[in-house]
Parts: structure tokens; C-alpha cells; sequence
């Protein structure tokens, strides 16, 4: 199978991307700034591109270099995304929330749209996975363009879900849960008064709370093969890591 990852240069997508070559997947992979192959991976086997999300011509030519070079894409991961500006949202600059929607929901909607014309182009159908959060539906104060842009993110997989039915194309919003990014670093280093729950973030890295990369890949993997996957079919959850098993035993 074919996997692109999208924001794949670090975080949560280099994580995906090692875990979908470890399983035997050929990867496209891209972010702003260009990502490294996953280790051991062949030459052949890997994509990788410096690609703007926010550039719907970019990210076209980029599904279609993908597809030329390895193949149909089975997998789509859209998981390219920024937190700031942090902070309430009177003080928030105005075009720091510009850049934020533009690769929150524009780069979102630009994977989508190329992947879904993929998919109508050859036989086979495919899986969409939209990178979401909790916080698309629970309200964290300072985080008023993030979570108003993965409530978007939700409602969008849903629509494109009831649009692509007929062509085979299975959408899914996965949330994946809290995992130890540079992005929870920020989070863990944001003064209270910018984002007040901040003690709930700091509390779960001295507890080690978090679900790894490979947990992540591994559900998407069980989301695309399930009939029935947990939750409205297309907003799911990624359950939360036994800490056994994150220290492997």
C-alpha cells in the first residue's frame, strides 16, 4: 500500500511515517520543510517533498508525484498543523490566525479535495484520515483559532465522507489522542495566563501519560480495516496508551 503523510518532518507525522514503513508501506511524505526518508527505508519505496499545504497547485502536484513514482495511494493522512497564536483571542494578531487557518483548515481541505480526485481517478477507493483533537469539541481558553479549526476539520471529513460514499473513499477525523511532541513542549511551556489549563498538560508529562507514534499508526491501520469503527463511523478517538505497553512490556 501507498501512504501519504502531510506535515511529515517531525512530530506526530515523522512518527507515522516510520511506524507505516515499518508495516511495509510505501510513503509519500511532506511538510514546509523537506522531511527525511524513514529509517531503513529503500530509496524506491519513498517520496519526499517541501510543499506548502496551504497551496492547493502544490499539494496537486505532489499527489500526483506520488502516484506516478509509487502507485495508487491507499492512505491519505492530512496531519500538517499548527497550535499558535496561543492566548486569548482579543490579543490574538491577525495574521497569525491567517497562517494558522491556512494551514489548519486550508491545507485540510487541499489534501482532501486532491486525494478524493485520486481516488475517482482509478479503480480501488481509498481512506482519508484527517488529523483532529479533542479540542474540536471541548473548549480550552487560548485556544480559541485551534479548536475552532479542528471543529472544522471534524464537520469537513464528515461532508466529504457522504460525498465520496460512491466512489469508495472512507473518511475518517482521527483524534489521536495526547502524544509528546515539540507541540506539547510548547504547550508545557505556555504561561497560565496565556493558556489557562496548562497545569492539566504539565500533569500528564510528569506522568508519562501519552500515546507513542506507533500507537497512533497502528489504530489508523485498525480504523481503515474495521467495518464499524468506534464513534459516528467517521470522528474516532485513539484510545488512550497502556503505560506498559509504551515501555514495551
Amino acid at each position: 500500500m501507498v501512504a501519504v503523510v502531510t506535515g511529515a518532518s517531525r512530530g506526530l507525522g515523522a512518527g507515522l511515517a516510520a511506524r507505516f514503513a515499518e508495516l511495509g508501506m510505501r510513503v509519500g511524505l511532506c511538510a514546509r520543510q523537506h522531511p527525511a526518508p524513514p529509517p531503513g527505508a529503500a530509496q524506491d519505496d519513498v517520496v519526499t517533498a517541501s510543499v506548502d499545504v496551504g497551496d492547493a497547485v502544490a499539494v496537486e502536484r505532489f499527489c500526483g508525484e506520488v502516484a506516478e513514482r509509487l502507485g495508487p495511494i491507499g492512505l491519505w493522512v492530512n496531519n500538517a498543523g499548527v497550535l499558535e497564536p496561543v492566548g486569548p483571542l482579543r490579543d490574538a494578531d491577525a495574521a497569525a490566525v491567517d497562517a494558522h487557518i491556512r494551514v489548519n483548515v486550508l491545507g485540510v481541505l487541499h489534501g482532501t479535495a486532491s486525494y478524493a480526485r485520486h481516488v475517482r481517478s482509478r479503480p480501488g477507493g481509498g481512506t482519508l484520515v484527517n488529523i483532529s483533537s479533542g479540542a474540536a469539541s471541548s473548549p480550552y481558553p487560548g485556544w480559541g483559532p485551534y479548536c475552532a479549526s479542528k471543529a472544522a476539520v471534524d464537520q469537513l471529513t464528515r461532508v466529504v465522507a457522504l460525498e465520496e460514499a460512491d466512489a469508495g473513499l472512507r473518511a475518517l477525523a482521527v483524534a489521536p489522542g495526547v502524544v509528546d511532541t515539540d507541540m506539547q513542549a510548547t504547550v508545557r511551556a505556555t504561561p497560565a495566563e496565556r493558556f489557562p489549563p496548562v497545569q492539566r498538560f504539565r500533569d500528564l508529562h510528569q506522568r508519562g501519560a501519552f500515546n507513542s507514534c506507533a500507537w497512533v499508526a497502528d489504530h489508523i491501520v485498525a480504523f481503515m480495516r474495521s467495518a464499524s469503527p468506534p464513534g459516528d463511523g467517521v470522528v474516532v478517538r485513539v484510545p488512550d496508551e497502556p503505560r506498559d505497553a509504551r515501555a514495551g512490556g
